[in-house]
């Protein structure tokens, strides 16, 4: 999940796209889409794609609610796409126009979020933990105490992902909470804890895949595949599963219920479940997909990648965020709303 805003799509994002007969406006998570994989399609189909970016799942939200965008594909967390589906932003697939629908991985066919596969195909996905450069600190990284409680070494180089869901679900988790909890004693902890925090902090930014690489952030909350990709241009960065819990995610496409290029959008959306695809998609983000066959077609250093294998010891501590109520994400908008002063 995982961003950086370009200039074009800044300016892109206050005009609404227009569309037209062999072209596709995909809405996708910034830094994020494989050129490769684009430029594949387009050659094998004729239809021309244009992807604008967003930063985070609130911001994609926001914007097609608004109306007049004129996307026709976004890419949802997990977590959201319940409320894409309550607010009407995205229709039902229609299957028989999906023939690559069977590749879908037996586990990620029939998932909390989108039973049966009704409403989305997936995409990527991966976990939210905590990348540390080990020339600064040599230390146990697997606890979100990295960001919370940070060592000395850590004090005002450490970064945190502005990415209100997974920063609130850690830190509930750090104090023995659960995420989307509405209990006030434990919400009140975790809120102690990251307001404590803060003045040890360096930034809440995006872009750290590049930062990490070049020594000029030593640790972040961040997300694996991003961290991987620092990693392969510095080996000093490590990435850390917070073994009070940390958050597992799959992001998936789906069509939205004023798309305008539709057939091109199936076509995208049936593309991309080819085992072959999928592993293009992997291999520029570098997350694992969720499609059956696409290993063989995986770079073969994401088959033991420690960002990507998650070991056995902390495999019980991921946890997939649920969807939020209200209340609940009333309580989560206070304290981030604190947090951000």
């Amino acid at each position: 999940m995982k961003k950086i805003l370009s200039a074009f799509t800044l300016l892109m994002a206050g005009t609404s796209l227009a569309s037209a007969e062999g072209t596709l406006q995909l809405y996708n998570w910034g830094d994020y889409t494989s050129p490769e994989l684009i430029a594949k399609f387009e050659a094998e189909t004729g239809i021309k794609v244009t992807i604008t970016d967003y930063d985070s799942n609130d911001t994609a939200l926001a914007k097609v609610e608004a109306g007049g965008a004129g996307f026709d594909l976004v890419v949802p967390s997990a977590n959201y796409i319940p409320i894409w589906r309550e607010k009407g932003l995205i229709q039902e697939l229609d299957l028989s126009k999906l023939p690559n629908h069977a590749n879908i991985a037996p586990e990620w066919r029939d998932v909390p979020w989108d039973p049966e596969r009704k409403f989305s195909v997936p995409w990527q996905w991966g976990s939210t933990g905590v990348a540390v450069n080990s020339t600064a600190y040599s230390g146990d990284i697997n606890t979100s105490s990295i960001f919370l409680d940070p060592p000395p070494e850590l004090v005002g180089k450490v970064n945190v992902s502005p990415e209100m869901n997974d920063v609130l679900s850690l830190a509930i988790m750090y104090v023995g909470g659960k995420p989307c909890t509405e209990d006030t004693e434990v919400l009140k902890k975790a809120r102690d804890v990251l307001v404590a925090a803060k003045p040890k902090w360096q930034s809440m930014d995006y872009g750290m895949t590049e930062k990490l690489a070049a020594n000029d952030v030593m640790a972040s909350v961040y997300w694996n595949g991003a961290i991987f990709r620092a990693r392969l241009q510095n080996e000093n960065v490590k990435f850390g599963y917070p073994k009070e819990g940390f958050v597992l995610w799959m992001d998936s496409v789906a069509l939205l219920s004023d798309a305008q290029n539709v057939e091109e959008a199936y076509k995208f959306m049936d593309f991309i479940m080819v085992p072959e695809n999928a592993a293009m998609v992997s291999a520029f983000a570098r997350y694992a997909n969720g499609i059956t066959g696409s290993d063989p077609f995986m770079p073969a250093d994401m088959a033991d990648a420690p960002e990507i294998v998650i070991p056995d010891e902390f495999k019980s501590a991921g946890v997939f965020l649920p969807t939020c109520s209200p209340k609940a994400l009333e309580y989560y908008t206070a304290i981030w709303t604190e947090l951000q002063k």
